[in-house]
């Protein structure tokens, strides 16, 4: 891992979103330094599925030997900002760095994204890393080291990365747009950065996106930290990159990645937004199920009887089947299958004792699932998770997605059977 090297000692650190994951590490990597960190969140109270407080954060902060400043803040609230940014100043008698992590997501595509969860994501994202940014401009401009960094990613124009979460990737996007702008408007003032993973990060989202066991597919936030680091060791000449985490690092030196695993060895799920070659990874997106509408409906057989390995699992989810399954689930499904043995297919949550079976199910479908056979054989195996389906395009859902997700929960009940 990248050493300290005390070059933060004494500089003030505002970070949104800085009670947990990312951004706690961040605060912690700065705080081995001696530094400053004004812990800008929401959280005040502890929740009751993830981990940690602006206070909780605080007292770590100081354990490594940092100084911290709890405020709490909802960056959707200019006022909030305002009034953190004031105490900051009063308390450290300025700001060197902000690191913008605060971040709302739901991989959603357009018309499962309610008009709530949409403002969501604009208000904290977007319209949240601009108004942060401009609270702390007028003091930053004073700093001698003086950074911005956004957590957010290079701009990428491939469609695969707008077609299953399009306010998602706008509201990202919007991040990367105040890199873009920012870096040129303050060009010899402030270094204004963007910082991405290149795999997935194991933090409390991604948990809740990923489920049980995606850890072990994922880097700890020390990598993000040390990489973000690395960026604020750099003059204020260093602006308008769009820096990720294990390129910055190898320049650094690193070689061992390992040590930024959570199981060292495991393959590593690549994050969103990042392809080498666009038009490549189009194809080869494609290839895995996410093609277009016309072409799927083209390449499903027709409805007929069926053998082999997408009936041998619906055979042994339907041994699985009963009463308490039924009520705790009270849904219905139906999956478009492209590839051997494909068609459509049901599973039926809601009747007594629960059925499966080839063709559309009586009554309507809560959702519908699409993909090709062997992913979803994967799927029901434990070897795909449904979620990790969905954000790489293998998996397209309409319809209820809180009933999505609780597929996802009585599919890893299935997993030692299958």
């Amino acid at each position: 891992m990248l050493p300290n090297t005390g070059r933060l000692a004494g500089c003030t650190i505002f970070i949104t979103g800085a009670s947990r994951g990312i951004g706690k590490a961040i605060a912690l990597k700065a705080a081995k330094d001696g530094a400053n960190i004004v812990i800008a969140a929401k959280t005040a109270q502890t929740h009751p599925k993830l981990a940690g407080t602006i206070y909780t954060a605080a007292e770590e902060i100081e354990a490594a030997g940092g100084k911290a400043l709890p405020c709490i803040v909802d960056v959707r609230d200019e006022q909030q900002i305002t009034s953190a940014v004031q105490k900051a100043v009063e308390k450290f008698g300025g700001i060197d760095i902000l690191v913008n992590n605060a971040s709302a997501i739901s991989l959603t595509n357009t018309m499962d994204t309610p008009t709530k969860k949409v403002d969501l994501m604009m208000n904290v994202n977007t319209r949240g890393t601009y108004l942060t940014s401009k609270a702390c401009v007028p003091f930053l401009k004073k700093s001698k080291i003086a950074h911005i960094l956004n957590l957010s990613p290079p701009l990428n124009l491939n469609p695969v990365w707008f077609k299953q979460h399009c306010a998602y990737t706008i509201a990202k996007y919007g991040m990367s747009m105040c890199v873009l702008g920012m870096a040129e408007e303050f060009k010899g003032e402030i270094a204004v950065n963007a910082l991405w993973p290149k795999t997935a990060i194991h933090t409390a989202a991604m948990d809740m996106l990923g489920g049980s066991g995606v850890e072990s597919q994922c880097r700890k936030a020390e990598i993000i930290a040390d990489a973000a680091y690395s960026i604020f060791k750099k003059p204020k000449s260093f602006t308008g990159n769009f820096v990720i985490d294990e390129i910055i690092l190898k320049e650094e030196g690193i070689k061992n990645f390992d040590v930024y695993a959570v199981k060292p060895g495991h393959p590593l799920i690549p994050d969103f937004f990042l392809d080498e070659h666009p038009d490549a990874e189009m194809k080869k997106r494609e290839s895995q199920g996410a093609i277009p509408e016309s072409k799927e409906e083209k390449s499903q057989p027709q409805a007929k009887p069926h053998s082999g390995a997408v009936e041998e699992t619906f055979r042994i989810v339907k041994n699985a089947l009963n009463d308490d399954v039924v009520q705790a689930t009270q849904a219905i499904y139906q999956f478009e299958l492209s590839g051997k043995d494909g068609g459509t297919w049901f599973l039926d949550l809601k009747s007594k004792g629960g059925n499966v079976g080839h063709g559309k199910p009586s009554d309507q479908a809560d959702v519908v699932m699409s993909m090709s056979t062997d992913d979803f054989v994967k799927m029901f195996s434990g070897k795909l998770k449904p979620t990790m389906a969905f954000m790489s395009g293998k998996l397209k859902i309409k319809g209820n997605m809180a009933l999505a997700i609780k597929l996802e929960k009585l599919m890893s009940q299935m997993h030692p059977r299958l």
